[in-house]
């Protein structure tokens, strides 16, 4: 099994870096470019990756008390996926992305997973400074 593990601080309430991280409607925006989720019953969803042109169901799951992202594929069991967000003070957050590929095969490596993971935070950083902005003025 591979683990991976990033973190960046965001200039944002903790509440709000997870309200935007949560929202299904706006996952595209900070997903990788490759994946795409579409929500069928939560927490059912399907995952497109354009790579592959495969679709894999999946599940997502908010919990909004603890600012957690649940996610992991249904059926194969490949990967499993979760986002933390915490508080530190000052108005700012440290928001955490982890992945484990359980079946080795969908491990793209660590070069890809660890530009994927800084990518997706540097973009939901952007989304977030946005709402935040657009909020303010």
């Amino acid at each position: 099994m591979s683990e991976y593990e990033r973190s960046r601080t965001m200039p944002a309430q903790p509440e709000h870096v997870f309200d935007q991280a949560a929202n299904v409607a706006q996952l595209d925006a900070w997903l990788p470019d490759a994946l795409h989720v579409r929500v069928e019953n939560p927490p059912a969803v399907t995952v497109h990756e354009d790579l592959s042109g495969q679709d894999m169901p999946a599940l997502l799951r908010a919990a909004p008390d603890q600012m957690r992202l649940e996610w992991g594929t249904r059926e194969q069991g490949a990967y499993t996926g979760w986002l933390q967000v915490a508080g530190i003070g000052s108005g700012a957050s440290e928001v955490t992305v982890h992945l484990s590929f359980v079946d080795e095969s969908h491990d793209p490596g660590e070069r890809a997973v660890g530009e994927a993971l800084d990518g997706s935070l540097r973009r939901l950083e952007e989304q977030v400074r946005m709402r935040v902005d657009n909020a303010a003025g």
